[in-house]
Formats: structure tokens, sequence, C-alpha cells
């Protein structure tokens, strides 16, 4: 029986649904080897383990600190596992046991946040470019979303290839109850948009691009979700002050919507929109397409590579681009009916469970000294 520990302080992030879906499945994997969950302290009740041979432990080290390279590092030599699986790179990079990191994307190198302090955003990023490589390097294993972010990493790391493992994520129903309206959208026509507001999601090109849909669809609502309070927040407050200031029409910031509301949302959209400029797998994009709700996609990066032929694409650089492939799938119902046939059919290539048998997988493999 080998000890296997999981860093899965991201668990209650937006990258969060990765470690939790990987953590239910090795459940039903492995009943065999021993399991330590390591979250923050905030997030010590937040998952439970259901398999006796997983535990949990506190491990509350903030990214890109002196505490994680130092305190981190401590903690783990004193479990003294076999393996740990890092689900972010952010790590000790002296720390010299056997590994596997999740990279998702190399977007924190990439890009620039503007509601963060500028001087303090750029450090982190030349910090962040050295633990990049060096955890590429020094990894047994390498495991990225898509085939698109392990050439990323291949090209900036200057690693072999084969030691990078591609495991799809996939979309679930966001709830098995019966989905309840969300009551401001209830007997309007709108499109929407879901998660995270940083530049790099390219949210006010949407909210463009939304305003010159109205000339032809003057009742037609944009909404966005995602948290407009707290840390989370602080994007998309600015770009609903953007918007506000700009004299905008019929654009909803819904804030917090628990899961029911949000597969109504799903259910009823018109479209679903993915402006980004940069993913490394674009999830909410396929959850859309499980609940039968047509795409229009950024044709940035990954997207293409996920969405395949169930999107309607559009460069994302272009306002004008993303009002003609957006109204394309308002105006053409046959081009409507096709994206969301196909959807259906898109999403069901991904699977949870495939996505953990594959890390588990590798885990044996690094286990049983092949890497």
């Amino acid at each position: 029986m080998s000890h296997i520990a999981i860093d899965a302080r991201i668990i209650n992030s937006s990258t969060g649904r990765y470690v939790e879906r990987l953590l239910h499945y090795l459940q039903t994997i492995d009943t065999t080897n021993h399991y330590t969950v390591l979250v923050r302290k905030k997030d010590e009740r937040h998952w439970q383990p259901s398999a006796a041979n997983f535990s949990v432990k506190v491990a509350d080290f903030a990214d890109y600190s002196f505490a994680e390279q130092l305190g981190f590092k401590k903690l783990l030599d004193e479990l003294r596992p076999d393996l740990v699986h890092f689900c972010m790179p952010q790590q000790p990079v002296l720390y010299t046991g056997k590994t596997v990191t999740t990279i998702h994307d190399l977007t924190l190198l990439n890009t620039y946040m503007s509601d963060k302090n500028w001087f303090v955003y750029r450090a982190k990023q030349v910090v962040g470019k050295f633990v990049f490589k060096r955890v590429a390097k020094k990894s047994q294993v390498v495991i990225t979303p898509t085939e698109y972010v392990k050439n990323d990493i291949v090209r900036f790391a200057g690693i072999n290839p084969e030691k990078v493992t591609v495991t799809l994520e996939a979309a679930e129903k966001v709830s098995s109850k019966t989905p309840e309206p969300y009551l401001p959208m209830k007997d309007k026509e709108f499109i929407m948009y879901v998660g995270s507001q940083s530049d790099y999601k390219n949210i006010r090109r949407l909210i463009e691009s939304h305003q010159q849909l109205l000339s032809n669809h003057p009742e037609l609502q944009l909404v966005l979700v995602g948290k407009t309070t707290g840390k989370a927040g602080v994007p998309a407050g600015r770009n609903k002050a953007w918007s506000e200031g700009q004299g905008h029409t019929n654009v909803t910031f819904t804030g917090f919507v628990p899961d029911e509301q949000l597969a109504w949302l799903y259910e009823h959209t018109r479209a679903y929109v993915f402006p980004s400029l940069t993913e490394g797998f674009g999830l909410p994009g396929l959850e859309a397409m499980v609940y039968g709700a047509p795409v229009a996609s950024s044709n940035a990066t990954c997207l293409p590579e996920v969405y395949g032929d169930a999107a309607e694409y559009f460069n994302p650089k272009s306002v004008e681009d993303i009002t003609r492939a957006i109204n394309h799938i308002l105006t053409d119902e046959n081009l409507r009916e096709k994206l969301i046939e196909r959807g259906y059919g898109r999403a069901k290539l991904y699977s949870w469970q495939r996505m953990a048998e594959q890390t588990h997988t590798a885990y044996l493999r690094i286990l049983s000294g092949e890497n």
C-alpha cells in the first residue's frame, strides 16, 4: 500500500470542480492506497471523504509565498508520502519526492489582470515563470486538460512531450433537482455567460456586441452570471460600473446564482457565449451543451479543440464578428438545432471518471518505478 498526497488547495476556487471530481472518482477507483487530501483551513469542511482510505489535512499556505516554499515543504517531508499530486503548479520547488503536477494553462504568465496591483502582479509572473518551468522539469508526470496546453507547456519548459498526459475534463448537470426559474429572466429572451470576468475573459467586448444586437433584437437581455462581491467579484464589479457608465441597457450582472437557477438559465438561454481570449479547457461552454444551449465561442487557443463542430466560432478581438456569430444563432433556426444536437454529442465524449482513471494510471506508473 502506498501513501498518496493530493494538494487540493484550489478545491474551492474556479478550477475546484476538477479537483472535486478527481477525488470523487478516485474513491471508487482505488480502495487500497491511502490518500491525504491537503486543503486550506477555510475549506477543512468543504470536502469530506466517503472512503475510509481518504483523509483531509490542513495545508494553509499562500500561493507563491515563503510559507509555501518552506512550510509546505516541511509538512510534506513530515508526511513522507510516496507520491504527491499537485493540482496546480504552485508548490515547494525544493521538494524532491515523486510528483505529478496538473498545469491547467499558462494564463497567469501571459496575461495581465487590471484589477490587480501592477507591480505585485508582474512580480508574481516572474516568480510564476520560474516555478512553472521548474516543476514541469522535476515532475515525473505533468497533466494538462488539452493538447493545446500540452504543446504550450512543452514549448515553454522544454520538456519531453512523453512526460505530459492529457486528461480531458468533462461537464455534468449542476443539479439533479427540477430547475427553478430565474425570475428576472422568466419572460425574457436572453443570451448568457457564466464565470469569472478577468480581463482575458473579454467581457467588455461581449457587452459591446450585445448592445449592437439590440438594433435588431431590442428586447434581448445579456445575463452575466458570477460573483460581484468579495475578492472574486472585483472584476465583475468593475465591468458592471463600466457598463453602467457607458449607459448600456438590458445587461444583468446576477451575482451568485444557486445551481437550480443556473440550470434554468442554461436551459432557457437563446445562446451561451464564450468570448475568452485564452483558455486551458473552457468548461462552461461544455456545461452549456449538456443543457441543450447552443454555443457561440471564441476561436482562440484550445476552444476549437474542445468544442469541435458543436459551436459557432468568432474572432474574440472583433466586436462585429462576435455580433455576427450570436445573431446567426438567434436568426437561423436550422443552425440553432444543429448546434444543440452536436453539443449533446460533443459533451458525451468527455468523462470525469475517465479523467480520474487516467490520473490513477499515472500514479501507479510512477509508484511502480516506470517514470
